[in-house]
């Protein structure tokens, strides 16, 4: 890392004096997103972390800015501040759009002795706890690098700081919000995104497509009730039997390769020619380490660029729930009669979500075996996201803001997660450029336990947007 400079080092201690406790604050409201608590409004969680980020945007925002919360009947608000352009001439019509979000992920099990989701740690230059990473962080920062450029008297165009209440439940909320503020959103043609995540924290990382998502629900069931396994063994199949054969058409059990053909898409040249840029630069034994693998467990591929590849352009399935099983303890010797399982299917960036539906029912409730009784019920779907090829002046300045603050080069990826704001933009504001990025690397653990916001991580991306958002304003480049 580069010694820092006069900007970073005075980010660095805005961070320690005006972000820091208010951050930790936020990480001790368990403010999890509606999909996984549906009383969220009465039990006033949310709405205490938005009344957290609003009192300090008003503490700290740049002199002309205003701070709101647009609201909308039965769904979760929006945390605006609308931040005037400055230095540039008055007919300037662009405006940045910056987005993050304060909802959590539920807390999960497994953290470790003195760690929790709700009792925010600083160790070691991380700040440990649930949310802070992912994504509470988003709006101290965006905010933070327009104070710094009123402060030294840099230009900037008009820029809104737009933070949601729902992505972590697919941001069903955000659509409608999006449509009654667009006439007040103005002209948006960059579009910064501080909700992505990096494969180390030695360079600003760009991440150039996310993969789409479909929760689904499979149910299945071969008896009325549950019979005598004894009286059944040997004459029936099991539930399991079932499901095995029907994951089977699906998923190659030997390494994890999706077999419906429909599900795969031509992966664009360039972002071939990034993947083996980024393979050279994170090799497959990096990638191991940054998971908590047991010893001996081995990944789905030997070669780095397919991995990359895997995660990023190809088609994955993971089950995350069963309803249907006793537990070990209450397990008696009988022969289920159903069961229902949650599939979570991450997509091809540029599959549409409705043609997976199809083929997904199509496959799983044809000829099913047995004559098993099997239904696929979609939940949620949420489609992918290719960027734009970078504008000239986004690359060069993505490039010197990361040799700057990180003292590297940066870097693109593809994600193999997903942001439902990024496709909505994308077909919103069709010709804007978007510089999606974000501070959740090796084992900071979203959505698990001992999820860590890497602090320095986020001071040196703090310190990288302003010089982006400052190169955007310059630049006679954007549409």
């Amino acid at each position: 890392m580069p010694a820092p400079n006069a900007l970073l080092a005075a980010v660095d201690r805005y961070w320690e004096e005006r972000i820091l406790p208010p951050l930790t604050d936020y990480i001790r409201i368990p403010n999890v997103s509606p999909a996984f608590d549906s009383n969220w409004s009465a039990h006033g969680h949310m709405e205490a972390a938005v009344a957290l980020a609003h009192r300090w945007c008003e503490a700290e925002k740049p002199v002309r800015a205003r701070v709101t919360v647009h609201r909308l009947e039965g769904r979760t608000p929006v945390l605006l501040v609308d931040i005037p352009a400055a230095g540039v001439p008055p007919d300037d019509p662009r405006t940045v759009l910056l987005y993050g979000h304060l909802d959590k992920q539920p807390p999960f099990t497994g953290w470790e002795e003195g760690l929790g989701p709700w009792s925010p740690v600083l160790r070691d230059g991380r700040l440990y706890g649930r949310g802070g990473a992912d994504d509470g962080y988003a709006v101290f920062a965006a905010l933070a690098a327009y104070r710094f450029l009123e402060e030294r008297g840099i230009p900037h165009a008009r820029a809104v700081v737009l933070i949601e209440c729902s992505e972590e439940s697919g941001s069903p909320d955000l659509a409608a919000h999006v449509e009654a503020l667009r006439p007040s959103l103005g002209a948006v043609d960059f579009v910064v995104c501080l909700d992505s995540g990096c494969l180390d924290y030695e360079r600003l990382w760009l991440t150039t497509s996310l993969r789409g998502n479909l929760i689904a629900e499979l149910r299945l069931a071969v008896l009325a009730e549950g019979v005598h396994s004894g009286n059944a063994g040997g004459f029936l199949p099991s539930v399991t039997m079932v499901l095995r054969r029907l994951l089977d058409r699906i998923e190659d059990p030997r390494d994890g390769r999706i077999l419906v053909s429909a599900l795969a898409v031509e992966i664009p040249d360039d972002r071939r020619r990034e993947t083996e840029r980024l393979a050279a630069l994170i090799p497959a034994e990096r990638l191991r380490a940054g998971f908590p693998l047991l010893e001996g467990v081995r990944l789905l591929h030997e070669g780095a660029v397919e991995l990359h590849l895997a995660n990023t352009w190809r088609a994955a399935l993971a089950v995350t729930g069963f309803d249907g099983f006793p537990s070990v303890r209450e397990g008696g010797n009988t022969h289920l009669p159903a069961l229902r399982v949650k599939l979570s299917f991450r997509l091809p960036p540029t599959l549409p979500v409705e043609t997976a539906v199809r083929v997904l029912r199509e496959t799983l409730e044809t000829t099913p075996p047995f004559g098993a009784r099997v239904s696929f019920l979609p939940l949620t779907g949420m489609p992918g996201w290719n960027a734009p090829s970078f504008a000239p002046f986004l690359e060069r300045a993505c490039e010197e803001a990361s040799r700057a603050h990180f003292g590297a080069p940066p870097q693109a990826m593809g994600m193999g997660g997903s942001i439902p704001f990024m496709n909505m933009l994308a077909a919103s504001y069709p010709t804007a450029q978007y510089c999606v990025t974000g501070v959740l690397g090796p084992h900071s653990n979203a959505h698990g336990p001992n999820e860590f916001l890497d602090l320095p991580t986020a001071k040196r991306l703090t310190a990288a947007i302003h010089d982006i958002v400052a190169a955007h304003a310059a630049s006679k480049e954007t549409p």
